[in-house]
């Protein structure tokens, strides 16, 4: 396994910690999730372990890569036990940093971190009951979410349907169109907050490679910008649905974004 470039501490030294989920079952248009954690070390391979914004090298910034929990059969079991083992990156004090696979696993995420507020960065609601009879899709994970969190913030929201949209007009969900991201802040006092980062929110023309590319979405830097603002108030991250079938934007997007969140989060903690 290529380990995450930089992340070299070791697992008892870790203020964070990288856990690859290469869950690939549920994509309903473009598969190779599977492949995202694998990509997104891949394409890290060339970036600068020194972030001039912040004046700090990511090899010192303590992060460990635990490497993938493959999964199973049983979706459930699988969501369970990874579950289990971000929580134990919690306890032991660690944020937990999940690459996807599939939207799916950012369900294991929110149920180790239980926060008070989903945000995510994705083109798609994720509202449904279910897709094809499966409660587990990637269609699904903002309401899994809200089974935990208080509320839920979608950032660069633009496909759903009907039954979405309407879900999505309720106080708990607060629906946040492209156009309207730059403009948006986050304000959410002592509230804990679990961050995600889906990457189809950006436009295809700027990460192709996911399973359901959703036209007119967002320009990279205003997904840094939401990350970099976000990340302070974060206890746990994740990447997801970055797949194989590009030249390595989305996952050279979402290793990068991944950096982001890291830098900022160990900026706000000094």
């Amino acid at each position: 396994m290529i380990q995450f470039p930089g992340a070299t501490a070791s697992r008892s030294d870790g203020d964070y910690v990288l856990v690859g989920a290469p869950l690939d079952r549920s994509t309903s248009f473009q598969p190779g999730t599977r492949f995202g954690p694998a990509q997104v070390r891949r394409y890290a391979r060339g970036f600068e372990d020194y972030d001039h914004r912040t004046d700090t090298r990511f090899t010192d910034l303590a992060v460990h890569d635990a490497g993938d929990v493959e999964p199973w059969a049983d979706t459930d079991e699988y969501l369970d036990f990874l579950a289990d083992q971000l929580g134990d990156v919690r306890a032991d004090g660690a944020v937990p940093l999940l690459v996807g696979g599939e939207h799916t696993v950012s369900v294991a995420g929110v149920r180790a971190v239980e926060p008070d507020v989903f945000v995510c960065l994705d083109a798609h609601l994720d509202l449904r009951e279910d897709l094809g009879g499966d409660p587990l899709s990637h269609s699904t994970v903002t309401r899994h979410a809200l089974d935990v969190a208080d509320h839920a913030v979608v950032l660069g929201a633009r496909a759903g349907s009907e039954a979405e949209w309407d879900r999505a007009s309720e106080a708990a969900v607060e629906a946040v169109p492209p156009e309207a991201v730059a403009d948006w802040s986050p304000d959410f006092g002592d509230e804990s907050v679990y961050l995600s980062v889906d990457i189809d929110a950006a436009d295809p023309g700027v990460a192709p490679g996911t399973g359901t590319p959703e036209p007119f979405g967002l320009p990279s830097r205003e997904m840094r910008d939401v990350v970099r603002a976000v990340a302070p108030y974060a206890e746990g991250f994740d990447c997801v649905e970055v797949n194989d079938r590009d030249d390595g934007q989305a996952a050279v997007l979402g290793a990068k974004l991944l950096r982001e969140f890291v830098f900022a989060h160990a900026m706000s903690e000094d």
